[in-house]
């Protein structure tokens, strides 16, 4: 079993999330996965981000506004 720290976005509106997970690498065909507590940081990132509860939001992620380039 291997693990290895990168990022998953989290697009909800005009807002980006950027949470911290570990991937785990396995021999099996499902690898990778996240561990339960991961995907239940996401889940929550995403909820917050619906509810515009950045509060919780900027507790588990770094959030971004996102704006248009051009009109």
């Amino acid at each position: 079993m291997t693990k290895k720290q990168t990022s998953k976005l989290i697009h909800f509106g005009e807002y980006v999330a950027e949470v911290d997970v570990e991937l785990i690498y396995t021999d099996d065909e499902w690898s990778p996965y996240l561990s339960v507590n991961d995907a239940m940081r996401l889940d929550d990132v995403r909820e917050a981000l619906r509810q515009k509860d950045f509060v919780t939001a900027t507790k588990l992620a770094r959030v971004y506004k996102l704006s248009p380039l051009a009109v």
